[in-house]
């Protein structure tokens, strides 16, 4: 008789094997730049924390205002009885922020990238992806009826190609589709030009900015200002749960026409409650202070260039660029262990990051991922940095 137990067992013993098995470590205390974990203290370099908001004071008394004004939860989905004014007031703020119409809340951008696809593009249309896109965007692209084309990531001349060939097979819509920054690499996709060959061919443009909205560009509203293409993006989906106060919800920013469909007809939103009171209340004050937080920016471009050039002067190989995500390289046959004992080496020293193998990443090419934030002291960077030092030659001489 088939026993799905023994099934799965089997295949989470596969997994284990394999090295790929997912651990969590819990947290004892607030998610800051330092934290508490059940090995004791230790200095947080893997949060998408990029302000430094998460724990921010003011932040913390607007959401525990809101519990006292505007209760815990809503039992409810918006178009019922759970949309709050200040439901529509985050809405009207983040689409004034990154420079949209309109925008519309969703539980998480995961649902809101999930819910927009199918609603706009179907059989007669074709959607072109980059090959590295988040999987919310690859999820939400699946369930639309368009015909799906990728192009290599910002490979542009790949994506003249697609665009040729959505054209060819007469769609009717086309929609050029890209992170912002591919959170694996800490690269920034080339928007100026994506969106100089979708004006070129007729093409929307759908930018994912999570990893950028709020810190990115010299107002912070994202890669789009990075690029200076703010007015020429169509779609911008974006979270609150990274440098926005990491609590948690998404959005859709767009022209006003999208978003009024999106609320008729995107399952995510229709189908799931409101976000909660006090999250709305607390992303309201982060995005006031993103908005304003200079200060916060450019401490965290200072870390962001102190780690890389630190690393880069004790040997180790750093993928290229400017965002705080840093991936610290560890290719080869053995650099997922590498990277795995290196990872566990630096926690013992009170430093917690993360390595990234095989599905996540490419075979053979191994990282831990850091991520700097303006709350991190130069102090903390040095640290950082030494552990890294310690633990490789930890790992090293005992290989």
């Amino acid at each position: 008789m088939y026993d799905i137990k023994d099934d799965l067992a089997a295949t989470l013993a596969e997994i284990e094997d394999a090295g790929l098995t997912k651990h969590e470590r819990e947290l004892t205390s607030p998610q800051s730049s330092h934290v508490r974990t059940k090995q004791g203290e230790a200095l947080n370099f893997c949060a998408n924390n990029y302000l430094g908001l998460a724990d921010h004071p003011e932040i913390v008394a607007a959401a525990t205002d809101a519990l006292q004004q505007w209760g815990f939860g809503m039992a409810s989905v918006r178009f019922i009885c759970g949309t709050q004014s200040q439901h529509a007031e985050l809405e009207r703020r983040i689409a004034d922020f990154v420079g949209q119409e309109a925008a519309i809340l969703y539980s998480s951008c995961f649902d809101a990238n999930g819910g927009t696809f199918e609603v706009l593009f179907d059989a007669q249309d074709a959607i072109i992806s980059d090959a590295l896109n988040h999987a919310s965007l690859i999820d939400g692209i699946r369930l639309s009826k368009a015909k799906r084309y990728r192009y290599q990531n910002a490979d542009m001349a790949d994506l003249r190609t697609q665009l040729e060939a959505a054209r060819e097979a007469g769609a009717r819509r086309t929609v050029v589709v890209t992170d912002g920054v591919f959170s694996m690499d800490g690269y920034y996709a080339p928007l100026d030009e994506i969106c100089d060959l979708a004006e070129e061919f007729g093409a929307l443009v759908m930018v994912d900015d999570s990893h950028a909205v709020g810190f990115v560009g010299d107002g912070g509203r994202g890669t789009h200002e990075l690029k200076g293409v703010l007015d020429r993006v169509d779609i911008v989906t974006g979270t609150l749960g990274k440098a926005l106060g990491g609590a948690s919800g998404g959005y859709v920013a767009a022209h006003r026409e999208i978003v009024d469909l999106l609320r008729q007809r995107s399952r995510p939103y229709l189908f799931s409650n409101a976000v909660a009171p006090s999250v709305v209340a607390g992303s309201l004050k982060a995005l006031e202070l993103a908005a304003t937080s200079t200060d916060q920016r450019e401490a965290l471009r200072r870390n962001t260039s102190l780690f890389r050039e630190l690393m880069t002067e004790a040997g180790f190989e750093l993928l290229p660029g400017g965002h705080p995500i840093v991936p610290v390289m560890f290719p080869g046959e053995d650099g997922a262990r590498t990277a795995a004992q290196v990872a566990d080496a630096m926690l013992e020293r009170g430093v917690y990051v993360i390595a990234f193998s095989y599905p996540v990443v490419p075979q053979g090419k191994a990282r831990i991922r850091v991520q700097l934030s303006a709350a991190h002291s130069e102090d903390d960077v040095r640290t950082c940095v030494q552990a890294f030092v310690d633990a490789r030659d930890e790992v090293t001489a005992g290989s």
